[in-house]
């Protein structure tokens, strides 16, 4: 327990015995123990929400930010006004063949 061994601790309970006095001690201790506890209940709940938070992410994939549209330069479109095919898409068929 915090590395206390059990004769410190029956010195520190006696020192809190005389300074506090025999009504004031178990009142301390309780408010102690009421703290503590809350104080787990409380880092157990941070706890869990992150987790769950954690969780989420990994089920989820990774979508990144959406690709920029590319500027339209003059090369995009012909002179009868249709478009070439970019470099990386197939060219399209004419409808007569």
């Amino acid at each position: 327990m915090f590395g206390i061994g059990m004769t410190e601790l029956m010195v520190i309970l006696a020192l809190g015995l005389l300074v506090l006095g025999p009504k004031k001690l178990p009142e301390l201790a309780r408010s102690l123990g009421r703290g503590l506890a809350e104080f787990r209940r409380a880092s157990t709940e941070v706890r869990r929400e992150f987790l769950d938070v954690a969780e989420e992410a990994q089920k989820e994939p990774a979508t990144g930010a959406p690709k920029p549209a590319a500027p339209e330069t003059p090369e995009a479109s012909s002179e009868n006004g249709a478009e070439k095919p970019s470099p990386t898409e197939e060219p399209k068929e004419s409808p007569g063949g």
